[in-house]
């Protein structure tokens, strides 16, 4: 097995600092927050619905304890928010440092009579105190951070010893004529599709090269390790184009 080399974070063009790439990406992101939920459903054929599904189903035995305190991290329009909140029957915090992404979460609990509780923050400073959540997850938002190592060392700040982190995010399909053919798509037809549709081209030339980039599953899962998570496992989905990865924060 050939792993990727380890990178520090998202590299947006033009972008020479983190806080460049940060800065871009919150940008980016409020350009195209009107219509993300839109281009999730084309650009997926609706498929996103089934790894989030997918992703709250594995996090059950947590969602259903009453106790527990869960933050959906980078809500973004507050799709898997919504989702764990269903299925947990209480309300879920949610958290993105872009203030249209939020803008379009809380019309959405609205419009559903939910009652998630919403906070504008920058995932690599979180104004939380340590040892605050039992769960954190975070789908589509983490190969976006401008360092992931800086990330994981906050998400494991933030987790209870014994809490669990979630991540939901785009991968490397393992089986190459798949990957040949994910990649012809997401680099000769999604910018072209994306960039129609949301009106911000630059944000769909952007994806497909951030999932260039992101550490493929099994390089991420080490990534985790190192960073002291332990029963660190992947899941694969839709032949690999996802990967959702689960790891605790060892109890004390």
């Amino acid at each position: 097995m050939v792993l990727k080399p380890a990178t520090t974070g998202t590299k947006p063009p033009g972008a020479e600092s983190e806080e460049q790439a940060a800065r871009w990406v919150r940008g980016m992101f409020g350009r195209v927050a009107s219509r993300y939920d839109l281009l999730n459903r084309v650009l997926s054929l609706s498929v996103d619905q089934h790894w989030r599904s997918r992703t709250v189903k594995r996090l059950s035995n947590i969602l259903e304890n009453p106790q527990a305190r869960i933050l959906d991290l980078c809500c973004g329009t507050g799709d898997l928010l919504l989702a764990l909140e269903q299925r947990r029957g209480a309300f879920v915090f949610g958290s993105d440092f872009c203030h249209p992404m939020l803008t379009a979460a809380q019309q959405k609990i609205l419009r559903q009579r939910r009652s998630s509780l919403l906070f504008e923050a920058d995932a690599l400073s979180l104004p939380l105190a340590s040892d605050s959540f039992d769960l954190i997850t975070i789908a589509f938002g983490f190969r976006n951070f401008s360092n992931y190592r800086n990330g994981l060392t906050e998400l494991w700040r933030v987790l209870k010893p014994g809490g669990a982190l979630a991540l939901l995010e785009f991968s490397t399909p393992p089986n190459r004529i798949f990957n040949a053919l994910y990649t012809f798509y997401s680099l000769r037809v999604l910018p072209k599709l994306g960039g129609w549709i949301s009106g911000a081209p630059d944000a769909y030339q952007y994806l497909p090269e951030s999932v260039k980039r992101f550490p493929d599953a099994p390089q991420l899962a080490t990534e985790m390790q190192q960073a002291g998570f332990t029963k660190v496992e992947f899941e694969r989905m839709t032949f690999g184009i996802v990967a959702l990865h689960l790891g605790v924060k060892p109890a004390a």
